[in-house]
């Protein structure tokens, strides 16, 4: 084996439905453009981003996505965020 390398040890993770394995709780907000044209802000999403953590959420991903604006039928162009936190016991 070349000098500096090691081989990863595989993680042994608990079955599904053990006692051992941890749960998660998810929830998705939408962003969205305005319904004038106007873009999503940076300023906007970040603000979301540190709410969410600092009630302990985790951010999952990010999707694009149309998500329906208050008026017709139509959608908009706007943000799926999901987030994650592990389910307190």
């Amino acid at each position: 084996m070349p000098r500096g390398f090691q081989l990863a040890t595989p993680r042994a993770r608990p079955l599904a439905g053990s006692a051992d394995m941890q749960r998660f709780e998810y929830k998705v907000v939408q962003l969205r453009e305005s319904l004038m044209g106007g873009k999503l802000s940076d300023d906007k999403l970040e603000k979301v981003l540190n709410a969410e953590a600092a009630d302990g959420w985790q951010l999952r991903t990010i999707t694009s996505a149309d998500v329906k604006g208050r008026i017709g039928p139509g959608g908009v162009d706007g943000l799926l965020v999901t987030f994650e936190r592990p389910v307190q016991r």
